[in-house]
């Protein structure tokens, strides 16, 4: 019998975070400063309750953040540096990945309940993507989602809906690859996948979940953790 867990994960952290400036004027986004370490050190320590193999892409500023990740032994470190965000699928050695592998952003605080979010995943016949969606939160931006029985049909920073995107997904790149022109964009993926009906959303939320992609975001994420 064919396990079902989903035992990969993807961290990407290759942006330069400008919009946390001056705190990522030295270091990249992920070392910026969260409890005791690092942003997404408390990421991969919260992933590797659950998850084996941790994979992570780097760019701006990448030795640093490359020695740090070393340091918490992540399976795997791709090079992104001036690659847009869904580059790593089309042109790494993930394109031959045919597995389900969750995928994040290392600027988020989040609790995951893997299990759910799998069995959502394998109810729904394993989509080539599937989004994880959350209840607007006051002051944090975000794609509103815009779906019909969970298959998305529209995503706006205009237009408002009850739920939008928490940049988690569960993905296959393998199968991505058989059924996609290559682009470097999410933004384009997503709208690909939409237009063969392949971008789904998920059922299950976070437990919690905050991002941290400007400075107000991170002076408000110190006072609530």
């Amino acid at each position: 019998m064919i396990s079902k867990k989903i035992d990969h994960a993807f961290i990407m952290a290759a942006g330069r975070g400008t919009r946390l400036m001056p705190l990522t004027k030295k270091i990249p986004k992920g070392l910026i400063k969260f409890k005791q370490s690092s942003l997404i050190s408390n990421g991969i320590n919260k992933l590797k309750k659950y998850i084996s193999f941790i994979h992570i892409s780097v760019g701006y500023k990448g030795p640093i953040l490359a020695k740090h990740l070393i340091e918490q032994k992540v399976s795997s470190i791709i090079n992104t540096n001036n690659k847009g965000n869904a580059w790593w699928i089309f042109n790494s050695m993930f394109k031959y990945f045919d597995k389900p592998i969750y995928v994040l952003t290392c600027d988020n605080v989040t609790d995951i309940d893997f299990k759910k979010i799998e069995k959502d995943y394998y109810k729904k016949k394993q989509p080539l993507c599937m989004i994880i969606p959350t209840q607007p939160v006051a002051g944090l931006s975000g794609d509103y989602i815009f779906s019909k029985k969970n298959v998305v049909n529209g995503l706006s920073r205009k237009k408002k809906s009850s739920i939008y995107c928490t940049g988690i997904q569960v993905l296959n790149p393998k199968k991505i690859n058989l059924k996609i022109k290559p682009t470097n964009d999410f933004n384009i993926l997503w709208k690909r996948l939409m237009k063969i009906k392949q971008l789904y959303v998920s059922d299950i939320e976070p437990k919690k979940w905050y991002t941290v992609d400007n400075i107000e975001n991170y002076n408000n994420l110190k006072k609530r953790y």
